[in-house]
């Protein structure tokens, strides 16, 4: 197992768990997550998805154990793979949060950024060493986050962008002290599973769509959205 999944009153929680590979990310890891993604988005229960992660590191990037041998066409299916993972859990039509309590580097920031938001601990942090590494990644989410500057000294230089420093920036939502994550969590879930889920998704997919948008546009998705809750009958808090 690479991944586990728990659905528990309308939350899916889906946790990487290779910790002792410091949960890299293998082919084995980019399916399961692809499933479960693709799994949640499926069932009408789930209201929130929280990613998490089992051990000290979030995600440790990927599994340069397993890339040893791949010819050129291996190594492109394996980032295929990633690249769907990814798109899968940003595709989600609900809510997803990223729980990071550990390092996140490389593809650890893909799937980070992926959700719609990250709530972390002190001991998070943020690396993308790919360029000084010789390959390609982590070249799309970041500088739409944090702005390209800021991105581009993190992919050419390598360094470690602090949880602290991350909060400054955007990229952690909210820096939670690891005594108070659960209730921190607890509380987030119970308003989120608590909401219409149909404003909820609405106001997810006119934030998305409107942000690639330009004013016009990102209106007329709004009023799409504003539209099709009334016409389903769903609206002023009615379920």
């Amino acid at each position: 197992m690479t991944v586990l999944v728990q659905n528990k009153g309308g939350v899916a929680t889906i946790t990487l768990d290779r910790p002792a590979s410091r949960n890299a990310l293998n082919l084995a890891m980019c399916d399961a997550l692809l499933a479960a993604a693709q799994s949640a988005a499926a069932d009408a229960s789930v209201r929130l998805v929280l990613v998490r992660a089992n051990g000290p590191v979030f995600c440790a990037g990927a599994d340069l154990k397993e890339r040893q041998g791949m010819n050129g066409a291996q190594v492109r299916e394996r980032r295929m793979k990633a690249f769907a993972a990814y798109a899968a859990i940003e595709a989600l039509p609900m809510p997803a949060i990223a729980v990071l309590e550990g390092p996140a580097v490389g593809s650890g920031c893909e799937i980070a950024t992926a959700c719609d938001f990250i709530v972390a601990t002190p001991a998070a942090s943020f690396r993308v060493p790919e360029a000084i590494r010789g390959t390609v990644g982590a070249t799309q989410r970041l500088p739409r986050i944090l702005g390209k500057r800021l991105a581009k000294d993190l992919l050419f230089s390598g360094r470690t962008l602090s949880a602290e420093e991350a909060e400054r920036h955007g990229l952690v939502s909210r820096l939670i002290a690891p005594e108070k994550l659960e209730a921190v969590l607890a509380e987030i879930s119970k308003t989120i599973v608590e909401a219409p889920a149909q404003a909820l998704r609405l106001a997810k997919r006119s934030v998305d769509r409107g942000v690639e948008l330009d004013a016009q546009g990102a209106l007329q998705s709004e009023i799409a959205a504003i539209e099709e809750q009334l016409a389903s009958g769903d609206w002023m808090g009615k379920q």
